[in-house]
């Protein structure tokens, strides 16, 4: 069913799709199967929704990102997004261009997702989170409302990163412009879990496995299955396996 007061400029809608009122959705985008998009949600040209995914009302699929001048890291991406099958995207979330969402993953409410994300299949990410750019996220990761993933972060399988978590990429606080090969977040390999408000410095690799207390701030590698703690965070502990 699609509401009379609703702008739609695809025929490219599946079965069984509801779309409410004053929804905007153009040209070139395809909705699967058994899709429900709520009031006031707006998708762009090149958006492809997986069947069974909801949309709840004022997301944003599609935004086009801008430097506007402000920016050292000058936009790059492909005019596109994939949201997976039985996606559920809350209210508020922006999905920006050239992101791809893996089946059965939840983006919270007020979410942010920037250009060149890569998120997996059964992810959470939370309430009001902010994946920077090219952020790669494994399957099955929980990223916990208000936590900041900086832009050229990696995220494993199966990782918790609890909330209020910050990340940094740039050693030189801007001062250096932007490359590439410095501007590089943390690593967080599969199975490790961050604390809520730890904080974790550039180009810091998060062993597999290993365990991050609350409050830390991490300045260099954390060896695989060990626990860290305190400013800054120091070796506590082997983790212990059942």
């Amino acid at each position: 069913m699609i509401s009379k007061w609703a702008v739609v400029e695809t025929d490219a809608i599946g079965e069984n799709t509801a779309i409410g009122e004053f929804v905007v959705i153009r040209a070139g985008a395809v909705l699967g199967r058994n899709v429900v998009v709520h009031p006031h949600v707006f998708i762009a040209d090149g958006v492809s929704i997986g069947d069974g995914a909801e949309i709840f009302p004022g997301a944003l699929i599609g935004k086009e990102p801008k430097g506007a001048g402000a920016v050292a890291h000058k936009p790059v991406f492909e005019p596109h997004v994939v949201v997976g099958p039985k996606v559920s995207i809350g209210p508020n979330a922006v999905i920006y261009y050239d992101v791809e969402i893996g089946e059965q993953t939840l983006v919270g409410d007020g979410a942010s997702i920037r250009e060149g994300c890569r998120i997996g299949s059964r992810c959470l990410i939370g309430r009001c989170v902010c994946l920077n750019y090219n952020c790669v996220v494994g399957d099955r990761a929980k990223i916990m409302d208000l936590t900041h993933l900086t832009g050229n972060s990696r995220v494993g399988n199966d990782v918790f990163i609890s909330v209020t978590v910050a990340t940094a990429n740039d050693k030189a606080f801007g001062r250096g412009g932007y490359t590439e090969e410095e501007m590089r977040g943390p690593t967080i390999e599969d199975g490790a879990m961050i604390g809520l408000g730890a904080a974790l410095l550039p180009h810091v690799v998060i062993g597999r496995g290993a365990v991050v207390g609350a409050g830390a701030v991490v300045t260099k590698d954390v060896e695989p299955g060990t626990v860290v703690m305190g400013i800054p965070a120091r070796l506590a502990r082997r983790v212990e396996r059942e």
